[in-house]
């Protein structure tokens, strides 16, 4: 018996970029990227490497002749959405790719790649002016702070250097230009989205890692998907796309992977990884509410309710929490769920275990207990690292998730390592409770149970 095929359609997007034998930037980061962002990549090599994670060795630029051949045989058989261009090497190549680029149809990201994260050089000194004619057809043009020095000559310190170098990118005919911050010395990082008509700023958290190698690829790779997946390619729709590859970015630099005797790699399908660890993390917290509904823990169970919450290894959103929605409250004689378990479905708990998360992402699982005198004496009896905060201290905030942040900031001051309860002392007219931790579902329930044979 033979099975009916379902071919799945996906816009196809173009890299022209060299390799990275170690597979953390070039077209090999460009591939990953463009598949975890939903585009069919294909690829156009235009020199190989003999790099790690380490660093450069070697590099070998292909013949023109043969670059231009990849591109025909490309652009002959596939509806190309969006295109980007990487290492090109040499000015030779440089020249072939800007003239087949005044008759691309669609979306052209340019990313200069002059420089490696190592600082090994990636462009022949000779091919800087070649880099004229390319830009001019670019829909985006996204460098670093040191290929912007050398496309520019401004060497920006702060972002309205930026702005000025993104301005000047735009009078050589380019469309667009985001210049990225990662090199900047600030807290945050501040990418400067430059256009004819607006420059906005996508200000994101600095990851404390070194584990950056491959990020300017990845960032650009992300954009062209995103950009090969829209309709058009209006400011509106650029600015999207670079907003969702920022974060795309993020957390792919915050959960690298640990691998090789340097930094490690960018883990470009984390994304897809974060989505595939969902239905574990659901399954046990629905397990885990059971236990506690078998076990009867009603006594720990607040007036507000009690919910149990549960991260993915990559979370970063509260989306990306799962909780009981309308939460465990209790009955007659015992407790049960209101509802099912489903991601989104927790607000103050998701939200302060998300902040607990940036000071030890290892921190996955969480429940808020009632606190009271009973509850305080068994707390001091097991002798557990207990974090606390005073919310009559915290600061007034206009957003309500800024102030969670507080609190777990407050939880790991009060303590030496991560706590494995925190108290909220539920000032302003909120019911005092506890709050246990853990990494794995086990050991979160095994600490309720403790907890709750002490009172």
């Amino acid at each position: 018996m033979s099975r009916t095929d379902a071919p799945t359609t996906l816009p196809v997007t173009l890299t022209i970029a060299g390799s990275d034998s170690g597979g953390g930037a070039g077209i090999q980061a460009d591939l990953k990227t463009m598949a975890a962002c939903g585009t069919f990549g294909t690829s156009v090599l235009t020199a190989v490497t003999a790099q790690n994670t380490q660093g450069v060795n070697s590099s070998f630029a292909v013949p023109t002749a043969e670059i231009d051949a990849q591109l025909r045989a490309i652009r002959s058989d596939f509806d190309i959405a969006a295109i980007k261009t990487g290492m090109l090497a040499t000015a030779e190549t440089v020249d072939l790719v800007a003239e087949h680029a005044r008759s691309f149809d669609c979306p052209l990201v340019v990313d200069p790649v002059m420089v490696a994260t190592s600082g090994d050089r990636l462009l022949a000194e000779n091919a800087m002016d070649a880099y004229d004619d390319l830009i001019a057809h670019a829909t985006l043009v996204t460098p670093n702070t040191d290929e912007v020095a050398m496309l520019t000559g401004i060497e920006p310190e702060n972002e309205r250097d930026m702005r000025d170098a993104g301005e000047r990118l735009l009078d050589r005919g380019c469309d667009a230009a985001l210049l990225t911050g990662g090199h900047l010395p600030t807290d945050d990082v501040r990418d400067v989205l430059v256009t004819l008509e607006h420059v906005h700023t996508v200000t994101h958290s600095r990851i404390d890692t070194v584990a950056t190698h491959g990020a300017g690829c990845t960032l650009s790779s992300a954009i062209t998907a995103y950009l090969g997946r829209q309709s058009d390619g209006d400011d509106g729709d650029l600015r999207t796309a670079v907003e969702a590859s920022t974060a795309f970015l993020e957390r792919a630099i915050r959960y690298h992977h640990d691998v090789g005797a340097g930094p490690g790699a960018v883990h470009h399908a984390v994304s897809l990884r974060e989505r595939a660890a969902r239905q574990p993390v659901q399954e046990a917290i629905a397990a885990l509410v059971d236990s506690l509904t078998a076990e009867n823990v009603r006594a720990l169970v607040p007036e507000v309710g009690m919910n149990v919450v549960g991260a993915t290894p990559y979370a970063e959103t509260t989306d990306e929490i799962a909780a009981v929605e309308g939460r465990i409250t209790k009955t007659i004689d015992g407790m049960q769920p209101n509802r099912g378990v489903r991601f989104g479905a927790s607000s103050h708990m998701a939200r302060f275990l998300l902040s607990l998360r940036e000071h030890d992402p290892t921190v996955r699982f969480g429940v808020n207990c009632r606190l009271g005198d009973d509850t305080d004496a068994a707390l001091d009896t097991l002798q557990w690292p207990v974090g606390a905060y005073d919310r009559s201290e915290e600061p007034t905030a206009d957003v309500e998730d800024s102030t969670m942040g507080w609190g777990a900031q407050q939880a790991f001051n009060s303590v030496a390592g991560t706590p494995v309860a925190v108290v909220d002392g539920g000032a302003h007219g909120k019911e005092p409770i506890v709050k246990l931790l853990a990494r794995d579902p086990e050991t979160l329930l095994d600490r309720i149970t403790t907890l709750h044979d002490k009172l």
